[in-house]
């Protein structure tokens, strides 16, 4: 996900230092409702879980409880509790251990001299989805003072995942029944969960060939293999899904707008790190159709809340598959 970046000097990152958030640790649960669903963050390729924060911090404040992973060997560097470290693959070997899953003829290489189950590292990263399900129903091995605990509502999970995490994200929900709704973005579908087609509603929030062809121009990356890839693996489960669907692009966009990367940067647009569409608007487009789709697959709100979003932002292209909206 951060090729481009990692390309750039090292002076693009001194101004963290001064950036301020929007949260705080140990902020109070609400009150409003007597718990709330879950949505499970799966980073992107050298990622880190803070990396999608504008659209964690709109989920949140829209009454979801966000789980952001942390996986090892996908994060940039992963610290265990007992002070340990797993520092992660680089975006080339992730290249080599991605690359089967969806790219076809793709030879399979070995991890830690051992055949990979699948026949790519994807399955492997769907089974944390699963780890952090099964820990979330016992919180009290990391809830010790009790904010969470009780507040969960496990019957009405969700995942999102971008780049790496969007591909990972209908991996885990091809195996995963206790997930009920899956959102991905800018990212290829594998080659298993293809044939075999998702069950649960799921949406796409991405852009089209010809904008990956700029970012390429650009930045370089993106082979006519991956674009190619990309396009159709996403567009045929969309055709098979068994029930609702939302095919989502937004016109000017590159792979780091679905990201933080242009809040991180303010000339990220003239260093070649983001598409034509102005920063904010990509983000606002994100996070109001990642909203609308929980809100009525996860709360069982009324359609009309993805159909209003047509006249606020006109140049974004939607395919649905209509489906009557269920609270399962």
């Amino acid at each position: 996900a951060f090729a481009g970046i990692q390309r750039k000097p090292k002076l693009l990152f001194g101004h963290f230092k001064y950036v301020r958030t929007n949260a705080f640790s140990s902020a109070p649960v609400s009150n409003s409702e007597p718990s709330y669903p879950i949505l499970l963050f799966l980073e992107g390729a050298t990622g880190f879980r803070q990396m999608n924060t504008f659209q964690v911090e709109e989920l949140v404040s829209h009454g979801y409880i966000v789980v952001a992973l942390d996986q090892p060997g996908a994060a940039a560097a992963v610290v265990f509790p007992d002070g340990h470290q797993i520092t992660g693959l680089t975006v080339a070997q992730f290249h080599d251990f991605v690359g089967p899953s969806y790219l076809p003829g793709k030879s399979v290489p070995l991890l830690n001299g051992k055949t990979l189950t699948g026949g790519s590292i994807i399955p492997y990263l769907a089974q944390d989805v699963m780890f952090t399900l099964d820990r979330l129903t016992d919180l009290n091995h990391f809830d010790p003072n009790g904010i969470l605990t009780g507040r969960l509502d496990l019957k009405h999970v969700g995942v999102f995942g971008v780049s790496l995490g969007g591909i990972v994200a209908p991996e885990a929900c091809h195996l995963e029944p206790r997930l009920k709704a899956c959102l991905m973005m800018d990212a290829p579908v594998p080659t298993d969960v293809v044939r075999a087609g998702l069950s649960q509603p799921s949406m796409w929030i991405t852009r089209d060939a010809d904008d990956m062809r700029l970012e390429r121009q650009r930045l370089g990356g993106w082979s006519e293999v991956e674009i190619q890839a990309h396009q159709t693996s996403m567009r045929a489960t969309f055709e098979g899904l068994a029930g609702a669907g939302y095919f989502v692009q937004i016109p000017g966009t590159f792979h780091s707008n679905f990201m933080d990367v242009p809040n991180w940067f303010p000339l990220a647009s003239q260093f070649g790190l983001s598409g034509p569409i102005n920063p904010r608007r990509a983000h606002d487009i994100i996070n109001a159709y990642s909203l609308a789709f929980f809100d009525q697959h996860l709360k069982g709100s009324p359609r009309a809340l993805l159909d209003d979003l047509a006249e606020q932002y006109p140049e974004v292209r939607v395919k649905t598959r209509q489906v009557p909206p269920t609270r399962q």
